[in-house]
């Protein structure tokens, strides 16, 4: 009996450590970053690319108030509610204390400053397949924007998910750097808008369906989801007949500079703030993303469209 509790407990030593070792946050290494002059200007291009002022800027913000990042706007979904952090340079509230390998480790490891897992409410595992040079030119812009002293409530989760540790379990199951789609022979422009799509883009954190443990079914990719503001579908961007098939790429160029469809219908819902963003990137990289969403596999809806009482495709795409 004795020799039964004594293997007993050495297992169960055994597999809590390879729990906690399997579970750790795993930041950049200190000599991860490479030398590098930081570009205000592509830290723009990737901050509008990124959607940073539609989830960090106060809710209803418009013109210069976007870019005053105090955060504060609650997601409620079905783990609980996320309050959105304050990314601005206030060095009390914000990100302002932070170091660029802190940023980078936020952005491509999901890792706050101090080794702590942040949720993936916070896309880091599409900004994962970001260039870590482009990473760094947004953490300089974010330097320059306006300081917002505001500081927000924790999340409001309940058990199991407000144990932060298991987080790691999870990125070990759907964090992965490398691309999503693989697509041999594509020229540079699709190149481009696979890069844009997959990474500062994050569109299938929204337009790809989740399984029960909240990762991306990437067998499904950009085939569509449930809203997660709870009414009515994120809609297919494939080029599937249920998709955009009919789509020409400069119709979701065109989309995506005016936010008007090629039915002369308008995007609503949440893709109005996604359109107004993309609408302030250069002209090619619209023009790459829609070569990119013409040149994805084609999927069937990933979830029947809610059409009842004007509830289709609150994501307008």
């Amino acid at each position: 009996m004795k020799r039964a509790l004594a293997a007993l407990l050495v297992v169960s030593a055994v597999l809590g450590a390879a729990a906690w070792w399997l579970t750790a946050p795993q930041p950049l290494a200190a000599g991860a970053l490479p030398p590098h002059q930081a570009d205000l200007a592509n830290g723009e291009r990737m901050f509008w690319a990124g959607g940073c002022a539609s989830c960090h800027a106060a809710k209803g913000a418009k013109g210069d108030e976007r870019l005053k990042l105090g955060g504060g706007l609650a997601l409620a979904t079905p783990f609980g509610t996320f309050n959105v952090p304050n990314i601005s340079p206030d060095p009390e509230t914000g990100i302002g204390r932070w170091s660029d390998l802190d940023f980078a480790s936020a952005m491509m490891r999901g890792v706050a400053p101090g080794g702590v897992h942040l949720y993936p409410a916070f896309p880091y595992p599409s900004y994962a397949r970001m260039r870590i040079e482009d990473v760094l030119d947004l953490r300089a812009y974010l330097g320059t924007l306006p300081p917002v002293a505001h500081r927000t409530p924790p999340h409001d989760l309940a058990f199991p998910y407000n144990v932060r540790r298991g987080i790691g379990l999870w990125k070990r199951l759907y964090l992965h750097p490398g691309p999503v789609i693989e697509l041999a022979g594509a020229d540079g422009e699709v190149l481009r808008g696979r890069y844009l799509v997959e990474g500062p883009g994050h569109c299938g954190e929204c337009h790809t369906a989740r399984d029960v443990m909240g990762g991306s079914k990437l067998d499904a990719w950009l085939a569509g989801a449930p809203n997660p503001e709870g009414r009515g579908t994120i809609p297919n961007i494939t080029p599937h007949e249920e998709g955009i098939a009919d789509w020409s790429a400069k119709d979701i160029a065109y989309a995506l500079e005016s936010g008007f469809k090629p039915d002369f219908d308008s995007f609503g819902g949440s893709m109005v703030e996604v359109q107004e963003n993309m609408a302030k990137l250069p002209a090619e990289d619209r023009d790459a993303i829609a070569a990119y969403l013409k040149a994805i596999p084609p999927h069937p809806d990933a979830v029947a469209p809610e059409r009842a009482s004007g509830a289709e495709s609150e994501g307008g795409g």
